[in-house]
């Protein structure tokens, strides 16, 4: 059977925050028995304050994996040779598997379902009441399903492992079929749990509305329509859309973030980066410069450099502008993505005037005017993933929506040199050994 050997520390390694347990020697690594073991509630509540913290570390890897092999952008980065070379294809280069972004995105996933574990784990002997139990209960499987999901999608037709609750004994890869479907279950039993729910812990800033058993639901909701349509299910991404925190008059910011802060054990944006820096720059693919359209201002996630930039062959004219500071936070999902699955399912299902409101709703937000093209399925899913493109850049999501349209290809994506390929997904990585 094949068992990731490096799991095993997962289950004495738990990220608190800077603050202590009576009832823990380490708060910071406690042993697995001193928090499953009849938990008080304010055990409890620590745990979920690891399990917000946990889930949102490594995203800088994932965003240059899937960033870099869709051609958003390139990570000059001269301590890392890989994210100019490898993750481009240079020379024909296959992944491995070992690519750092890979393996610290897996990691750190998995750490997250691995707090979700002591989580469901220590629910058995808590005292606290049944109602409290479903709150965590559902949080817990909310952001396992949300992990999971990453690991999923970056390894494509390899599949997933979905079971980690004995470290020494892991359950096996399913599919990538199976997983969506696993995936899913987890989310309808966290919204089963939520609608019968008490919260007694504290969320950061980050879940400021949704932190509440009703509002958290409507982001268990948003979650599973996410899930839905990388899984190609658009009935089932409509359905789950519909009931989330959808609002297509709506700001379309509103939606659970990851907070980022300065100072002791807190995480920087890892997405950030100075202006006009030299040296490590996320720099914007020259093609998100060259095909946007006319009056569209989304033109402004990207910076002009003083100085166009080149290496290792590859040259860019724009730096990233996402985000204002290194403390400023990144969403977990917001309503403008929840436009455009609500827009994508539609388009599948069918509905081609519900979809044109849904992109007229994007359009109108970034100075374009409604879209006038023809009201077709193959013309609206140019549209779609248009908007796509352009809304949700660098964020982790442009891999997987040209692969889920076959478009992750040299057909559709430029070769940046000679002898470049494009990826599809990663492999399993290596160290994935025989026990």
């Amino acid at each position: 059977m094949k068992t990731i050997k490096s799991l095993k520390l997962f289950g004495i390694t738990l990220l608190l925050f800077s603050c202590s347990l009576d009832e823990v020697t380490d708060p910071n690594q406690p042993g697995v028995d001193s928090v499953t073991s009849n938990p008080t509630e304010e055990t409890l509540n620590f745990l979920v304050q690891g399990l917000e913290s946990r889930a949102i570390n490594q995203q800088g890897g994932f965003i240059t994996a899937t960033g870099s092999i869709a051609r958003e952008l390139y990570d000059f980065n001269a301590s890392d040779p890989t994210t100019t070379a490898t993750l481009i294809g240079k020379d024909g280069a296959v992944l491995t598997g070992s690519e750092p972004q890979l393996t610290g995105v897996i990691f750190a996933r998995y750490q997250a379902v691995k707090n979700t574990d002591f989580i469901l784990d220590a629910l058995a002997d808590s005292p606290v009441s049944d109602a409290k139990k479903n709150g965590y209960r559902g949080v817990a499987l909310t952001f396992r399903a949300l992990m999971l999901l990453d690991v999923l999608n970056l390894l494509g037709s390899n599949g997933v492992r979905i079971d980690i609750s004995d470290p020494d004994n892991l359950g096996p890869f399913v599919s990538r079929d199976a997983g969506f479907q696993e995936l899913r279950d987890l989310l309808d039993q966290g919204f089963t749990a939520l609608q019968t729910a008490e919260f007694s812990f504290a969320f950061s800033s980050g879940f400021d509305g949704f932190n509440t058993p009703a509002t958290f639901a409507l982001f268990n909701r948003a979650v599973a329509a996410k899930v839905a349509v990388n899984q190609e299910d658009y009935a089932g991404a409509l359905a789950a859309v519909n009931a989330s925190f959808l609002d297509l008059g709506g700001d379309l910011t509103v939606g659970p973030k990851r907070v980022y802060a300065q100072g002791g054990t807190e995480l920087l944006n890892p997405i950030f980066k100075a202006p006009q820096q030299s040296g490590d720059q996320y720099v914007v693919h020259n093609r998100f410069i060259t095909d946007i359209q006319a009056g569209d201002t989304r033109i402004n996630k990207f910076r002009l450099r003083d100085d166009p930039v080149a290496r290792d062959g590859l040259n860019g004219t724009h730096e990233i502008a996402l985000y204002e500071s290194a403390t400023s936070p990144i969403d977990h999902i917001r309503n403008e993505e929840l436009v455009l699955i609500y827009a994508e399912a539609n388009i599948q299902e069918g509905n081609l005037a519900d979809a044109v409101t849904a992109l007229n709703v994007i359009r109108n937000a970034y100075g374009l005017a409604d879209y006038a093209g023809a009201v077709a399925e193959p013309d609206l899913i140019d549209e779609m993933l248009y908007n796509r493109s352009y809304s949700l850049w660098a964020e982790g999501h442009a891999m997987f929506d040209l692969r889920r349209y076959d478009r992750l290809n040299s057909t559709f994506l430029p070769i940046d040199r000679a002898g470049d390929i494009v990826h599809i997904e990663f492999p399993i990585p290596p160290f994935e050994v025989q026990q």
